[in-house]
């Protein structure tokens, strides 16, 4: 069985402000930080949202004995408001968003998230996203190395994309991983040199950080007084997003400096309870190597 990173402390933190209050899980995955909340407490309901289809099937299922306090929404957490009015909810008691892949779709081979098996170059997490082997095959030189320095932070982009422009066309992730090591020689104790360009190409093709700061903004406005929102990331790029944008929201001026006075209407509408991230203790990762780079941040709604 899958283990859901963090699952402990999510619990602990996102305990309902009130009995009987509204619980969302933004990214329902596989169901597990939503089980474990719903068993947790017992008079809360419960909105689970995935934009994976095959991902809302299996925690349909796994949530099945919850019954009537589970409704399931298939879409992108950045709609949250929209579905949120679907169900004729208006506020919601506290909300859970873990963020990028899953495990069950960095494992299933035939997704082509990963180099580890030789699958169709595919890596779309739902069916409004572009496939990887679209963005590889019909995108230019110029605009592959800006995809792969700004989504991956990749210090070869250019010399990766111009390999990958004169090796096309380019169908499977082995085709891909092998361009790439072509160029980008792996050093001892590193990670694959394949690793950052996989990871450059998953978030362009799903769109994943567009919209991410609104989604932020919304879910604290749809928040009760006292409710928290906690998220979790795997890479510096989601945790940037939401550090800065919980750092807004706690009323963090940011304006350009020099200003004399402030314009951009700062106001404190959350407490941040994490100063710094919490990070999975030795033990989980022992357990669940994924857990590794996995970054957890709460706040509290004032």
């Amino acid at each position: 069985m899958h283990e859901s990173v963090l699952l402990s402390e999510v619990v602990e933190f996102l305990r309902p402000n009130r009995s009987g209050g509204t619980l969302v899980d933004a990214t329902v995955g596989l169901g597990g930080h939503s089980a474990a909340l719903l068993e947790r407490y017992p008079a809360a309901h419960l909105v689970a949202i995935d934009r994976d289809p095959r991902a809302l099937e299996l925690a349909r299922e796994r949530l099945s004995k919850f019954g009537s306090r589970v409704t399931f929404h298939q879409g992108r957490h950045e709609k949250l408001i929209d579905i949120l009015k679907q169900s004729k909810i208006d506020t919601i008691s506290g909300l859970l968003a873990d963020l990028g892949v899953s495990s069950m779709q960095f494992d299933d081979a035939s997704r082509g998230f990963s180099f580890r098996f030789d699958a169709p170059l595919d890596m779309r997490m739902g069916p409004d996203s572009t496939s990887a082997a679209d963005l590889v095959n019909r995108l230019d030189e110029p605009a592959l190395a800006k995809i792969l320095r700004e989504y991956g932070e990749e210090p070869k982009a250019r010399q990766i994309a111009r390999a990958i422009v004169d090796a096309r066309p380019i169908e499977t992730t082995t085709q891909l991983a092998g361009v790439i090591r072509s160029v980008k020689r792996a050093k001892p104790h590193d990670i694959d040199p394949a690793t950052l360009t996989f990871q450059a190409l998953r978030i362009a093709a799903n769109d994943e950080l567009t919209g991410l700061d609104q989604f932020l903004s919304d879910a604290v406005d749809v928040l009760e007084s006292g409710a928290r929102i906690a998220v979790i990331s795997f890479h510096s790029l989601e945790d940037r997003i939401v550090k800065r944008a919980f750092r807004r929201l706690e009323g963090e001026c940011t304006c350009p400096p020099g200003l004399p006075v402030c314009a951009c209407g700062a106001k404190e509408i959350v407490k941040v309870l994490t100063g710094r991230p919490v990070t999975a203790s030795e033990d989980e990762v022992k357990r669940n190597p994924r857990s590794r780079s996995a970054k957890l941040r709460v706040a509290e709604k004032l």
